[in-house]
């Protein structure tokens, strides 16, 4: 499901908004260094996989901590990836954002960005103000993360796969601290999987992600029903001329449409008809996009002697929620400051790093596993009204109280009393 770049008659949508108006990132960052970084000791890290987390982390330290060789190692090509946009919300943003604000802002400036979330159902929109969001290719935020890293002095070996229990052997023996930053199927974790004891549940709803030429507002979550069952659309622009669309629906319904035994091209097509009056004639663009049931991951340990998990490596988070890429930088933020404030004692870093995330983490997961069990369920909700579908929406995961709702989102809660009041028709 990689996206290669490359020349051909046609340009690929998805790879041309990451290389078009691709300028140079720009001068120095100022990123203030360590003091005593040339007094230090000469540390090697050594990250296994080059997503966000793993970039991130290893821009950030390699700029704390310049006289420490830190090496990225990615199994796959530096214009190949995974899946079409990412996205964060505006508060995620911000604090992804405080790590490295003038690096961030360089990244920043190619966004796309939108103030509002939109619910649509029974071809009803209602905006739901009070939550901003920002969405960039995912191509173009790894290439952006590669130009940062080669200016900090990381060392970025692509093709370069660490896929076994003996590779990852052979990196600890030469390394003071293996970094397993390789995604969901990591192969670091598997290596140590006694030790880190990780936990899966594979949830029942089944879900693909496309992406489209039709260009969407905001982030926009769309509701339809046929006579196979309900499906859900999760789609929102991440260039001028490109956005992401996820189609979900419940293993009962993937079955009932056929979905389940249609190739890539029939499955397409069958949502392109669910999703008509969404996509605007605009084809769905496939990446090998398989139906998948989501993972719930959690690790019991987060740290082994000399090495540690972060993102998707560590835990999931279900992509409804729209935080995954901000949790994975986040972790990849705490450990670079944790390790750097160690002074390299890195017994002492990881120990820093687990106190400072694992709190938030739990809770943000809460959170999550709130939002996924709605999803599961969503089928069984749409016969309400447009107004209180939104409403069990936002108030999903339980944290959410009518006095909170009206403060994020006061015109949303002014639209929704009104709605209460005109009846159930309305």
């Amino acid at each position: 499901m990689r996206i290669a770049g490359g020349a051909g008659p046609k340009r690929n949508p998805i790879t041309h908004n990451a290389q078009m108006g691709r300028a140079n990132l720009g001068p120095s960052l100022g990123f203030p260094r360590n003091q005593e970084a040339e007094g230090d000791n000469r540390l090697q890290i050594d990250v296994v996989g080059g997503g966000p987390a793993g970039l991130w982390f290893a821009f950030l330290l390699k700029s704390r901590r310049p006289g420490w060789t830190v090496r990225v190692h990615e199994q796959n090509p530096a214009t190949a990836t995974y899946g079409f946009g990412v996205v964060l919300s505006d508060a995620g943003r911000e604090r992804v954002r405080t790590a490295a604000p003038a690096a961030f802002d360089r990244i920043a400036q190619r966004m796309e960005r939108w103030p509002d979330l939109t619910i649509v159902h029974r071809d009803e929109r209602v905006p739901i103000d009070g939550n901003g969001f920002s969405s960039i290719g995912r191509l173009e935020l790894l290439q952006s993360l590669h130009d940062l890293c080669r200016e900090a002095g990381v060392s970025l070996r692509f093709e370069a796969p660490v896929a076994s229990a003996g590779s990852v052997a052979e990196l600890r023996a030469g390394a003071d601290l293996v970094v397993g930053a390789d995604g969901i199927n990591s192969h670091v974790r598997a290596a140590l999987e006694s030790e880190f004891r990780p936990r899966t549940e594979v949830l029942g709803n089944r879900y693909a992600w496309y992406g489209t030429q039709q260009v969407f507002d905001t982030l926009t979550l769309t509701f339809r029903a046929n006579a196979d069952g309900a499906f859900v659309a999760h789609h929102y622009r991440y260039a001028p001329d490109m956005s992401a669309f996820i189609v979900e629906c419940d293993t009962a319904t993937w079955e009932r449409s056929g979905l389940a035994r249609r190739d890539d091209e029939a499955a397409r097509g069958y949502c392109e008809t669910v999703f008509a009056p969404d996509l605007g004639g605009h084809p769905l663009v496939s990446n090998r996009s398989a139906w998948l049931r989501f993972p719930v991951l959690a690790c019991e340990h987060w740290r082994h002697e000399d090495v540690v998990l972060i993102g998707d490596a560590l835990r999931s988070v279900h992509f409804s929620i729209g935080s995954g890429t901000r949790l994975a930088m986040e972790d990849a933020d705490a450990l670079a400051a944790a390790l750097d404030e160690s002074g390299g004692r890195i017994a002492e870093g990881l120990a820093r790093f687990e106190a400072a995330r694992r709190p938030v983490v739990d809770k943000l997961l809460a959170g999550a596993a709130g939002s996924w069990s709605w999803y599961e369920r969503f089928a069984d909700r749409m016969h309400l009204s447009a107004h209180e579908f939104a409403y069990d929406y936002m108030t999903r995961s339980g944290r959410v109280s009518d006095e909170r709702l009206a403060a994020i989102a006061p015109r949303f809660a002014r639209r929704l009393a009104a709605a209460r009041v005109a009846g159930p028709d309305r």
